[in-house]
C-alpha cells in the first residue's frame, strides 16, 4: 500500500498495537472495504501497511459478522499466495479482537490516480511499462485462479525511487471455491473500469481483468477512462451500447486498446499477450501491429438494428445500473551465459505466439546510445575483441569461455559470451532455455514470469527473455532478469542482466546502454 509523505492524514486509533507487534502510527486512506493504516513491525523493525476490514457489527447481525470475516480471512490467505514483483506482498493476516487485519508492504510512492491528477497524462511508453506490469500481476493472478475486479488507477501504485509498478487492493477479489467479501448478489467495483458482462451480472472471468486494463490504459494516457460520463446511467450505456473511441492519445497502442475493449470477452488480448506487447513497446519502441479480422466460424447472422441491440443491452443490464447507483458513493548482476544446462522440453510455455523459427523480427531495437556518453559510464574495450559502455569502475574478471564485468560493489555484473555457429534461431534457443527452467534442476529456482520477445540487434537476428526467479543461492531476494540473444558474423552472443526486483529499473538501464553501445572489433 502506498505511503505519500505529508499526504498521511494523522488520525490515531484508540487500538495502538494489533496482534501485539504492529504499532499503528498514521492512516494512510480510508474506501468502502477497510481502512489502511501505517505501522511499524516491531519484531522485525520495518514499516508496513496494515488494512483494517470494515465487517457488520456483530452486536447487529452476528452470523452475518461472522461469514464476513471467514470470507475475509480466505481471500487475504488466496491473495497472499501470489508471489510477484508488480503484486503487493501481503506479509500477514491477523485477527484483533475479532476484526481480521491483512498486513502489506509498505509502498513509498503514489497511486496512478494521484500521478494523473498532480502531473497529468503519461506518455505511451511510460503509460505501455506501467500497463505491462499490471497485466503481468494479472497474469499470475489469474494463474492462481484469482480475479482482482477493481483494476483502476487508484489501485496501481508506483514506487517512487524505483518507479516500480504494483497492483494493490484485491479487496473484491474473487478466489477460487468461496464468496467474495462483497454483497452476495452486489455489484461492487468501479463503472468506468467494469467489463460490460459483469455489470449484466453474467459471468465473469479473466477477461473482465483484461478489459479494466483497456481502460486503465487509456486513462494513463489521457487522464480519464473513455468511459467517463456524468451519471452511473450515462455510464452504463457507454460501457454497453455507445461506439467505443479510444482516446487520440493512445496514438501507437490503439491496436491493444482495441482489442481489450472488446464487447466479446472471447476475443481480448490474454494478458500474456498484452504483456508482452506493452513490454516491446516501452522497451524498445516497437509499434503494435493492427490485429488481422478473424473470419466467422459459421454463416453470419443477420445483424439486428440499433435499436434493438440497444433495447436488449440496456434490458441486461438493468440490474446493474440498480446496483450501481447504490454503490457508486541488495545486488543485482548482468553477465553473459548461455548453454551450460539441459535444454529438453519439461512444460508448456506460456509465451503466445511464438515465431516460426527463421521468421522476420518483429521487433526493432533500442535507438543508439546519445553521444557523449551519459554521466558515469565509459567505454571499455575488451581484449577477446568487443568494447561496450559501462558504468565507471568496473573490473574484469575472465573465467573463459565469458568474460565479466564486475561493478566495485559487486552490485552489477555484466558479461559477453560467443557461442559459434548454431543452426537454431536467439528465439528458439531462448525458448529451449524458457522450457528448461520450468523443471526440476534448474539454475532458476521459482523461476516465473516468462516473456520472451524478437528483435534486433545492430541489425541481426535476436531475441530478448525477460524472467524473474528467486536469486542466487547466497541469497538476496527474488531478482528480475534480462537477456539477449543475437546472431552477427555467424556467431552467436549472448548478454545477461539479473537485479533484485525493487532495481529493476535501474538495471534496466545498464542493459538498454550496454546492448546499444557493444561493438564487435573491426
Amino acid at each position: 500500500m502506498a505511503s505519500d509523505g505529508g499526504r498521511i492524514t494523522a488520525a490515531r486509533r484508540p487500538l495502538d498495537v494489533v496482534a501485539g507487534r504492529y504499532r499503528i502510527e498514521a492512516r494512510l486512506g480510508r474506501g468502502g472495504m477497510g481502512t489502511v493504516w501505517r505501522a511499524t513491525d516491531e519484531l522485525l523493525r520495518r514499516h508496513v501497511a496494515v488494512k483494517e476490514l470494515h465487517l457488520p457489527d456483530p452486536a447487529v447481525d452476528e452470523a452475518r459478522a461472522v461469514n464476513h470475516r471467514e470470507r475475509a480471512l480466505r481471500e487475504a490467505r488466496s491473495v497472499a499466495g501470489i508471489r510477484h514483483p508488480h503484486v503487493v506482498v501481503v506479509h500477514d493476516v491477523v485477527e484483533q479482537d475479532g476484526r481480521p487485519w491483512i498486513v502489506m508492504e509498505l509502498v513509498d510512492g503514489r497511486s496512478l490516480a494521484d500521478v494523473l491528477r498532480e502531473d497529468g497524462p503519461r506518455d505511451p511508453r511510460e503509460a505501455a511499462r506501467i500497463c505491462a506490469a499490471v497485466a503481468g500481476a494479472l497474469r499470475a493472478a489469474h494463474e492462481h485462479g484469482v480475479m482482482h475486479r477493481d483494476v483502476k488507477p487508484a489501485n496501481v501504485l508506483i514506487e517512487r525511487a524505483s518507479g516500480r509498478v504494483v497492483l494493490t487492493d484485491f479487496g473484491i477479489a474473487r478466489v477460487p471455491g468461496s464468496a467474495t467479501i462483497s454483497e452476495t448478489g452486489a455489484f461492487v467495483g468501479s463503472p468506468e473500469y467494469t467489463a460490460p458482462e459483469r455489470m449484466s451480472g453474467c459471468g465473469a472471468g479473466p477477461e473482465s481483468d483484461l478489459w479494466s486494463l483497456g481502460a486503465l490504459l487509456c486513462a494513463a494516457v489521457d487522464g480519464r477512462s473513455p468511459f467517463h460520463r456524468e451519471s452511473i446511467g450515462e455510464i452504463v450505456h457507454a460501457v454497453a451500447i455507445d461506439e467505443i473511441t479510444p482516446p487520440a492519445a493512445v496514438g501507437p497502442l490503439r491496436p491493444v486498446v482495441e482489442r481489450l475493449l472488446d464487447r466479446d470477452p472471447g476475443r481480448r488480448m490474454a494478458a500474456a499477450e498484452v504483456q508482452t506487447v506493452l513490454t516491446a513497446y516501452a522497451e524498445a519502441g516497437i509499434e503494435p501491429a493492427a490485429p488481422h479480422p478473424t473470419p466467422p466460424a459459421g454463416p453470419t447472422p443477420a445483424p439486428a438494428s440499433h435499436h434493438a441491440r440497444s433495447k436488449a443491452s440496456l434490458a441486461m443490464l438493468a440490474l446493474g445500473v440498480a446496483a450501481l447507483a447504490v454503490i457508486a458513493g541488495a545486488t543485482a548482476g548482468l553477465v553473459a551465459t548461455r548453454g551450460d544446462t539441459a535444454l529438453g522440453p519439461t512444460a508448456a510455455p506460456s509465451i503466445s505466439g511464438p515465431p516460426a523459427d527463421g521468421a522476420s523480427p518483429s521487433l526493432a531495437p533500442p535507438k543508439a546510445a546519445p553521444h557523449p556518453l551519459p554521466s558515469g559510464f565509459r567505454t571499455i574495450t575488451d581484449p577477446s575483441g568487443f568494447s561496450v559502455a559501462l558504468p565507471s569502475g568496473y573490473v574484469r574478471d575472465l573465467q573463459p569461455p565469458r568474460v565479466y564485468y564486475w561493478s566495485p560493489d559487486h552490485a552489477f555484473r555484466w558479461g559477453e559470451r560467443t557461442q559459434g555457429a548454431d543452426p537454431r534461431s536467439p528465439y528458439a534457443v531462448l525458448r529451449a532455455q524458457d522450457l528448461a527452467s520450468r523443471g526440476p534442476g534448474t539454475i532458476y529456482p521459482g523461476y516465473r514470469d516468462g516473456i520472451i520477445t524478437t528483435t534486433v540487434q545492430d541489425g541481426h537476428p535476436a531475441a530478448l527473455w525477460e524472467f524473474t526467479y528467486d536469486g542466487f543461492p547466497t541469497g538476496g531476494g527474488p531478482r528480475r532478469t534480462f537477456d539477449l540473444c543475437w546472431i552477427q558474423n555467424g556467431h552467436m552472443y549472448d548478454i545477461w542482466l539479473s537485479s533484485p526486483i525493487p532495481r529493476t529499473e535501474s538495471a534496466r538501464q545498464v542493459f538498454d546502454q550496454s546492448r546499444s553501445t557493444f561493438r564487435l572489433a573491426e
